[in-house]
């Protein structure tokens, strides 16, 4: 079995070098007067040994921890751990550890997870907020990813024109009565996204909101959402704002002998790992995590790095302790796959006057 040696530490690169440890450190630092020769002499040396530098000294010398805290308002969601994953990568590329706190859906419980994370020392915190509530004044900066119609949002996905692209994709098919399938109204993403929908439809065109939450009072926890019934009023396309609903939506239509798309069409948001291989796939809308990560732990780190402590000057930088970024929504882009098409019983636009939504 082979035997991993322990990391190298400053000592060992500068003894091997015959330079000083005051030397190494401002090589791997890129402080002080070093030449570029020796930095990559340093640094060479530095990979060879294995050497990582000591978080607990980087505290000492720069009153950081190096860690960044991110809280999620419910991880059992596929689509948090990805989330998760695109920021731990920017941080990692930014120099920084991430210690990750599940809300579990509570605003309580929200708070305790800020709470912990500060206890902890993290320099700065990544929030995907529980739905509806604001991030108060905290004692740290945080950069906030909700939708860009949030008050303090530092950077989101454009989740209202992700609701356009999806309308306007099922409105080119010839859909006009749509259901919009959303789960909590208290949601400020949901409603963006409904929002967007709504927006995009034509004259004549339709589309009714179902919440189901609220239907789930009434009818019972993981009750039928009573899709049959709404397609033989007419519905052809079901539009729900989250892929975990849309799947729902197939099942139950699946269940009840509606073919989708061959009957009705169904659509999701997020593109979530398993979307492309369900049975039929999901036409679903995308965000680019890695885009909005990015934003947000910049926007972050600049305000942790700055001098004072965030006193720059620059307007842009923070507002409170929440910070504030050069971009603060990124557009969302539809994947289309085989639960959409046209509907049974079309409708064709006359270019000449306003969509009535008559059937032919």
């Amino acid at each position: 079995m082979a035997i991993q040696r322990p990391g190298a530490n400053l000592g060992n690169i500068a003894k091997a070098l015959g330079v000083s440890v005051a030397t190494v450190s401002n090589a791997l630092s890129g402080k002080g007067r070093v030449s570029a020769e020796l930095i990559e002499r340093v640094r060479a040396k530095a990979a060879e040994l294995d050497y990582t530098p000591s978080l607990a000294g980087r505290a000492l010398r720069t009153g950081r921890s190096g860690v960044l805290g991110l809280v999620l308002p419910d991880i059992a969601n596929p689509l948090f751990p990805q989330i998760a994953q695109a920021i731990e990568f920017a941080a990692t590329n930014a120099g920084y550890g991430v210690l990750i706190a599940d809300s579990r859906g509570s605003v309580s419980m929200q708070t305790e997870a800020i709470n912990r994370l500060i206890e902890r020392g993290v320099d700065g915190i990544v929030i995907v907020p529980r739905r509806g509530t604001r991030i108060a004044d905290i004692g740290c900066p945080v950069a906030v990813i909700d939708s860009p119609s949030t008050p303090g949002n530092t950077v989101s996905a454009d989740h209202w024109q992700g609701g356009q692209v999806v309308a306007e994709h099922l409105v080119s098919l010839g859909h006009r009565k749509l259901l919009l399938i959303g789960n909590n109204s208290a949601s400020n993403v949901q409603n963006d996204r409904i929002g967007g929908m709504k927006s995009r439809l034509p004259v004549g065109g339709q589309a009714d909101v179902l919440w189901i939450e609220t239907h789930e009072q009434r009818h019972g926890k993981g009750c039928l959402l009573g899709l049959r019934a709404l397609v033989e009023e007419g519905f052809t396309a079901f539009a729900a704002v989250s892929d975990l609903h849309a799947l729902r939506a197939l099942t139950e239509l699946q269940s009840a002998g509606i073919s989708v798309p061959g009957d009705v069409s169904v659509t999701g948001f997020d593109d979530l790992v398993w979307s492309s291989v369900v049975t039929p796939s999901l036409t679903t809308v995308r965000m680019d995590m890695a885009a909005i990560a990015e934003i947000a732990v910049a926007a972050l780190v600049r305000v942790i790095e700055a001098e004072g402590g965030g006193g720059d000057g620059d307007p842009r930088t923070t507002t409170g302790t929440v910070v504030a970024a050069d971009r603060t929504s990124v557009p969302m882009e539809l994947v289309v796959r085989q639960t959409s098409a046209a509907p049974k019983t079309s409708f064709r636009e006359d270019p000449k006057k306003p969509t009535k939504g008559e059937r032919i």
